[in-house]
């Protein structure tokens, strides 16, 4: 019984080791961004579809499955602050000023991503 519980747990865990099965290509303007063309690809691409936050199974219980937009907001503790991107653990999370820095054993977001999610804070964080 503990071998196949155990072989689970490896299973999990290494599909977040596995490299970013999508780069998107997406380039994120300076203002007007959009959760549903902007930041939901890049959640798409390196949280879950990367095997980490997907499902019942979802790493720390965030599930970025879409439609991704109402468990990000609603977890707890909060993961982003409307209107303010340097107060946002998601930001810290994702830049490395939380530790661990995410995406978990991936090679970090890019710059342009990064800024993208931050102007998107700073817009206001809707789900638009």
């Amino acid at each position: 019984m503990v071998i196949p519980i155990l072989t689970g747990i490896l299973a999990l865990t290494e599909s977040c080791k596995t490299s970013n099965p999508v780069e998107p290509d997406l380039i994120i303007p300076d203002s007007g961004v959009s959760y549903s063309k902007h930041i939901e690809p890049i959640f798409q691409a390196y949280c879950a579809l990367a095997g980490c936050h997907v499902g019942s199974d979802a790493s720390s219980n965030l599930d970025l499955s879409p439609p991704s937009y109402f468990n990000l907001r609603n977890y707890l503790p909060p993961l982003v602050v409307s209107g303010e991107a340097d107060n946002s653990l998601l930001v810290w999370y994702l830049d490395g000023r939380a530790d661990p820095r995410m995406p978990l054993y991936r090679a970090p977001l890019s710059q342009n991503q990064i800024k993208g999610i931050k102007t998107w804070i700073n817009e206001g964080a809707q789900n638009n």
